[in-house]
């Protein structure tokens, strides 16, 4: 499954350059012109990566930054900040409110890329490795084979894509909305009951070596992949 990185930036030459290369490194993007935007792709589907410019019109980007920073479904979101400004206090403020990285403009695109690559690196392994680990359960996204417990696991591919991106968040939890717009994509219709379906389905493949059941249902908010 494709990292999914929300590019914040009112320069539409600047977004649609960084949208470009973003997609040529095998990303799935979004772009937000504005803060109101921006805030409102966050809601409807939590990237895994953004990249914010700090100068946005509406909400600026440092406000943003501090509001995703309060929300527990979005306080760990990687955050590159994006600015003209130079000046070390200007650095230091936005890393202070929650940044990750901080890179100027004019940008090298290839340094930028790098950064990117760094941060989900540092803060997201499992989504720049093959082989994703959460408790007893390997997952290897080259072979799409899935092991419990040093036993093999049979899933079909929906349910192996389920289960892949439960293990890039684990403990996260997902409402079933969330989780359609994840794994089936947002341009698909799928009834949100379906998801009920290959959770049942998932589970029950997880269990079939024994063991317990790694798939949490939290009453009224979805489902998460314990990690304990």
């Amino acid at each position: 499954m494709k990292p999914f990185i929300v590019i914040a930036e009112d320069e539409q030459a600047v977004s649609e350059l960084l949208r470009y290369n973003l997609e040529a490194e095998g990303y799935e993007t979004a772009i937000a012109n504005d803060g109101d935007e921006a805030m409102l792709l966050i809601d409807e589907r939590i990237p895994d990566l953004m990249l914010l410019d700090w100068m946005l019109p509406k909400i600026s980007g440092i406000e943003i930054c501090r509001r995703v920073r309060t929300r527990q479904e979005t306080a760990n979101l990687p955050i590159i900040m994006l600015t003209a400004r130079t000046e070390e206090a200007d650095r230091i403020r936005g890393l202070e409110t929650g940044a990750d990285d901080y890179v100027t403009k004019p940008f090298s695109t290839n340094e930028l890329m790098a950064r990117v690559k760094a941060v989900l690196r540092r803060i997201r392994p499992a989504l720049m490795d093959d082989r994703i680990e959460v408790g007893d359960i390997q997952i290897d996204r080259s072979t799409h084979s899935v092991m419990r417990g040093g036993k093999d696991i049979h899933l079909g591919p929906t349910e192996f894509r389920l289960l892949e991106y439960f293990a890039q968040h684990p403990g996260r939890v997902f409402s079933r909305e969330q989780l359609l717009d994840g794994v089936w994509g947002s341009d698909v219709y799928v009834e949100a009951r379906t998801v009920d379906v290959h959770i049942g389905r998932l589970r029950k493949a997880l269990m079939s070596q024994g063991g317990n059941n790694p798939i949490r249902t939290v009453r009224s908010a979805g489902y998460s992949l314990r990690v304990d």
